[in-house]
């Protein structure tokens, strides 16, 4: 991150995001309110990638728990200045993850919703015994098309997958996560979510977590019964429009 990332928020900067948050809570308990769901019952994660610590921080003072990474080269270093900082968040890592990189992730994350692949699991498997104590929550991502190149297990893969991850001591199977295909409505995509996700919880009661949802269609998610979603954008704007929102020390 550049010297302009560093530092602590503006005074402006926190007004900002305050506001962004109090909008985005409205409007998903209006959404909600729509699918006749209790809002409590859908967790908010802010996507912070390419944001800087000092959005996080400032977000976390006003309650948010819950920040997505995508790149562990960008996710360890904003992670370690938040802990710096004396703040407690739990990170949650939503991109696509490879081998040589479940160290540093696990060393920081709380939760990986991006397992696809068996030798994903056993990767994963392996760091979380090795530094944790207790196991480490990961989802399914699940490929809603088949085009399992961009990410996410096949269908026809599921269950297979799914017993993998339960026969894991480090590792324990929490839901689903999904991303909407380019192309298809979100209401068609997150049906097939939710139905895949229904096999999967029978299987393992307790992986009930359903991240899906953005912040071009986390409506249409929370209607199929998403229980988390992840915005970025629609709470912490464009990175580039930042301009002056940090301050150093």
């Amino acid at each position: 991150m550049s010297s302009r990332s560093t530092g602590t928020a503006t005074k402006a900067r926190r007004a900002q995001l305050a506001e962004n948050l109090r909008a985005t809570r409205a409007d998903i308990a209006a959404a909600c309110e729509a699918a006749g769901r209790d809002p409590s019952g859908v967790e908010l994660v802010v996507v912070s990638k390419t944001h800087p610590a000092a959005d996080v921080c400032a977000l976390a003072e006003l309650g948010v728990r819950g920040f997505g990474e995508n790149r562990d080269q960008e996710a360890a270093a904003k992670a370690a200045e938040v802990a710096a900082s004396g703040t407690e968040v739990r990170w949650h890592f939503v991109g696509r993850l490879q081998r040589n990189k479940c160290r540093s992730v696990v060393s920081y994350a709380s939760m990986v919703e991006s397992v696809d692949r068996s030798s994903l699991v056993t990767a994963l498997d392996a760091e979380a015994r090795s530094q944790r104590d207790s196991p480490l929550d990961v989802l399914m991502q699940l490929s809603v098309d088949s085009d399992t190149a961009r990410g996410g297990v096949a269908e026809a893969d599921d269950e297979a997958l799914a017993a993998q991850i339960l026969a894991c001591q480090g590792l324990r199977l929490r839901g689903v996560m999904a991303v909407a295909p380019l192309g298809w409505e979100p209401g068609r995509a997150f049906e097939a979510v939710a139905r895949r996700a229904a096999k999967i919880q029978a299987l393992a009661p307790n992986a009930n977590i359903v991240s899906a949802g953005m912040s071009a269609d986390y409506a249409e998610a929370i209607s199929f019964g998403a229980t988390e979603i992840r915005l970025g954008s629609k709470l912490l704007g464009r990175r580039d429009d930042l301009r002056y929102a940090f301050e150093t020390k």
